[in-house]
């Protein structure tokens, strides 16, 4: 990531909103920015395979194939950046569960992987498919059910200014795809009650 050129950019904006890039709050604004987007958008350096090899640490599942044998994670925390106004996705819970095929991952990965896929300039439906073919790929399954609750400051602090809206998505490969109670595991409790 070029964060001098981050820098410069920041410089520019600040100037041409009408701020005083030189008054003491905003001095190193540029500078703040750039390492804030360094940290905040670090998967933009990787791709879903690199993603896939970095956190793909499994244990051998001595469970015979079952698909009542899931791997369910729930809860687990992220934000992003919507790609069309670089606007903060917060408050985003992301479901996961997987049927192991032989193989499981440690739980911490199933997090990092879904946090690395965060991390880059993001559209929420494209979120889940990342986390999905990501987790399909460490774990050696085709069987992945993520969903994802969240709210976007592209609809709420902009826009429309819908302070409530929540935007759910959901993707579901391989068996999650026909067993409707394999999907009820990842879907969040307000989704099993409208469906």
């Amino acid at each position: 990531m070029d964060t001098k050129a981050i820098e410069r950019h920041v410089l520019g904006i600040l100037e041409a909103i009408g701020e005083d890039p030189n008054r003491e709050g905003l001095r190193e604004t540029p500078q703040r920015v750039a390492k804030m987007l360094e940290e905040v958008l670090e998967g933009v350096a990787y791709n879903n395979h690199d993603i896939a090899k970095m956190f793909g640490k499994t244990f051998t599942n001595e469970c015979a194939y079952d698909s009542d044998n899931a791997v369910v994670m729930k809860d687990i925390t992220v934000f992003s950046y919507c790609e069309h106004h670089m606007a903060l996705m917060y408050d985003m819970k992301v479901n996961v569960a997987y049927i192991p095929r032989g193989k499981v991952l440690g739980l911490s990965k199933i997090a990092r992987i879904c946090d690395m896929a965060a991390k880059r300039l993001q559209l929420q439906e494209r979120l889940g498919q990342d986390i999905a073919e990501i987790i399909a790929e460490a774990a050696d399954t085709p069987d992945v059910g993520v969903s994802i609750s969240g709210c976007h400051s592209c609809m709420t602090a902009r826009g429309i200014r819908n302070a409530s809206s929540k935007t759910v998505t959901t993707t579901f490969r391989g068996e999650f795809r026909n067993n409707p109670e394999l999907r009820d595991l990842v879907k969040f409790d307000e989704m099993k009650a409208n469906v």
